[in-house]
């Protein structure tokens, strides 16, 4: 390999799509990185490391034992995983199974391949691949949340035919997906997030409109949809300005907290702090009608009664009414039936640069489920996002933002 070739780190566990990582492999090198090779035990049953020695002209590392241990006094080459560690710029883990998504989350470190993901301070890319109801299982979730709340870059798996006879998600993603993240974690400086300089304002959570001093109407949003869409931009750089209504998520660090109850708080929020923000995300829940006379007292039960209701203040479109030039402004819809007609609808009604559509008449996403699934809406186009962890559909949203101000910045309309 040319002296020039930056090294790259391929960490192959045992699951029936090792053998897509041969793919990935000749791709880095097409790319022009010089990629070594890591194996877990198990992934030799699916693959020899022969292959891999002969593509890349390195030795493939199995092993945190050397060959002749024994011979030489039994000693270990633990020395061999620091250097790994040390000198390569990022380790890519493909297949990722489940037992290696979990070891990492949990710190444990039984094998070369986990020791040295321990050891390094480079970037992380893990593409998962496995069984469905294994990808949904919430202990795998779990354990990709806790990877991604310490900036490891997960390339999400896509939906079709497993091995194992299923139809569903957590197949590999495309080898050309896997090197592309690889390539876009490596092309900028340890120091640089995409949203610097950025101030983010988001809405989440589901507001309450009072019927006496201890009734109120609300929704089932829980929050945890904005408020990972705020942890995901505090991460990219952004100064983060969340303003929550009612939620039981922990509030997400290095994010300036507004706490609000009612539609009109939230209104007065965040028209307060619209001129700060470049980029606003409306994930919030709001209440579109309030009671017209709030009860001083405790209704008590008496029969039939009935509530006047009357429109809160629509924040979204006021919010595009009144931004600064060039701030971005991006919608939620939660929608029962036609689900993007309705969300194009929205889309032009309120005039704002993007719409994040989703169907909320099941109970495996949306309202106060750990998964989203839904579309993100331009005025030209529709991007789709599968079913995935709310944490996942963040970045992927946040991504779908960065691409939109690119566009926007070369006077692109999408």
């Amino acid at each position: 390999m040319g002296v020039d070739r930056v090294k790259v780190t391929v960490g192959v566990c045992g699951g029936i799509a090792a053998y897509k990582a041969v793919e990935v492999v000749r791709q880095l090198q097409d790319a022009g990185f010089d990629p070594h090779v890591v194996m877990t035990r198990a992934a030799e049953e699916f693959i020899r490391p022969l292959t891999f020695a002969a593509i890349t002209g390195h030795k493939v590392v199995s092993t945190l034992w050397s060959e002749d241990a024994g011979a030489s006094g039994g000693e270990m080459s633990g020395i061999e995983h620091i250097n790994e560690a040390q000198t390569t710029a990022a380790l890519v883990v493909v297949p990722a199974t489940a037992d290696a998504v979990a070891k990492f989350a949990h710190g444990l470190a039984d094998d070369f391949l986990s020791t040295m993901y321990l050891a390094t301070t480079a970037p992380v890319i893990v593409a998962p691949a496995m069984n469905v109801v294994m990808w949904e299982h919430p202990a795998v979730q779990a354990n990709l949340a806790a990877l991604r709340e310490r900036g490891v870059r997960i390339v999400e798996p896509g939906s079709g035919y497993l091995a194992c006879g299923m139809v569903g998600g957590g197949r590999l993603a495309e080898e050309s997906e896997v090197v592309a993240a690889v390539g876009e974690v490596l092309s900028k400086a340890p120091e640089e997030k995409e949203l610097s300089g950025e101030t983010v304002l988001v809405t989440a959570g589901g507001t309450r409109e009072p019927i006496d001093p201890v009734r109120f109407i609300g929704n089932r949003s829980s929050g945890k949809m904005g408020y990972a869409i705020a942890a995901a931009a505090r991460r990219r750089g952004a100064r983060v300005i969340l303003v929550s209504a009612p939620s039981a998520v922990k509030a997400p660090a290095g994010c300036e907290m507004v706490q609000v109850v009612t539609a009109d708080e939230m209104h007065a929020a965040v028209m307060q702090r619209l001129g700060e923000a470049s980029i606003v995300v409306m994930a919030a829940a709001v209440s579109d009608y309030r009671v017209t006379e709030v009860a001083e007292q405790k209704l008590r039960r008496e029969g039939p009664r009935t509530l006047e209701l009357q429109p809160t203040t629509d924040i979204l479109r006021e919010a595009v009414q009144r931004r600064r030039a060039g701030t971005l402004v991006i919608g939620f819809a939660a929608e029962t039936e036609d689900v993007l007609a309705n969300g194009r609808a929205k889309l032009e009604r309120k005039g704002a640069d993007a719409l994040v559509v989703n169907d909320v008449s099941g109970t495996e996403t949306g309202f106060d489920a750990e998964c989203n699934a839904g579309s993100f809406l331009t005025s030209e186009s529709a991007v789709t996002l599968p079913k995935m962890a709310k944490t996942e559909m963040a970045e992927r949203i946040l991504d779908e933002v960065v691409r939109l101000r690119v566009r926007r910045e070369h006077g692109v309309r999408a």
